[in-house]
């Protein structure tokens, strides 16, 4: 049976930065690996979302698996959990391959750093309209969807949202890890890496893999 990948971006990136997390998941899964890119600054979030639904719909696949790091993991939820689909099938579409859900340093509850950098000159310029409707508000508060969900957190405190003011609680720099757990995950990890580093770190992509493989973390 043919299983797939399908990695999906933050906030200014463009998913080249995974290619090295690519590589490992495709190595250790015996698979192959997709990435999704879309317009993280200049689109909203609708026309993100509908742009994910399409492109997964145009994925051929037995199982279809899907990682998302930072925003690109609040884009995943919402288009399982908020869009117009029902258990990952569109309105008149048959529903998608089976298969799991990896969230890599994702603030589920809303980013502390994001809302900082709303409150400076053309700060919400700078983040764009979707992370504007991902990032500024909580809005996933319970995970109900019918895939299981494992959220892995770094929290080495080194990275650029410091820069906006401390951050006083556990973080990878970037995003609290308070601000990752949601109800409902099967399982919540913590690894001693940064925001940026959870996309380069062996052990990260290792138990990525490990629950995609066998819906749980490696021990």
């Amino acid at each position: 049976m043919s299983a797939v990948v399908v990695f999906v971006h933050g906030l200014w990136f463009n998913g080249w930065e995974a290619t090295l997390l690519r590589h490992r998941l495709s190595r250790q899964l015996g698979c192959l690996t997709r990435l999704f890119h879309y317009a993280s600054v200049s689109a909203d979030l609708t026309a993100n979302a509908r742009a994910l639904a399409a492109f997964l719909r145009e994925t051929r696949a037995d199982t279809l698996h899907l990682v998302g790091h930072s925003m690109g993991g609040l884009l995943i939820l919402e288009f399982f959990q908020t869009g117009p689909q029902t258990g990952g099938a569109l309105e008149g579409v048959p529903p998608l391959p089976p298969g799991r859900i990896v969230l890599l340093g994702s603030p589920v509850h809303g980013s502390r750093a994001a809302q900082r950098l709303a409150q400076v000159p053309y700060g919400d310029r700078i983040m764009g309209l979707t992370a504007q409707e991902l990032l500024l508000k909580p809005r996933a508060q319970r995970w109900s969807g019918t895939r299981e969900l494992g959220i892995i957190a770094g929290d080495l405190a080194f990275g650029l949202g410091g820069l906006l003011g401390p951050l006083n609680a556990p973080s990878d720099g970037t995003v609290l890890v308070e601000e990752t757990r949601l109800e409902g995950a099967k399982q919540q990890l913590i690894l001693r890496v940064t925001h940026s580093g959870l996309l380069f770190s062996a052990a990260a992509a290792q138990q990525t893999a490990a629950f995609l493989r066998d819906g749980r973390f490696a021990r």
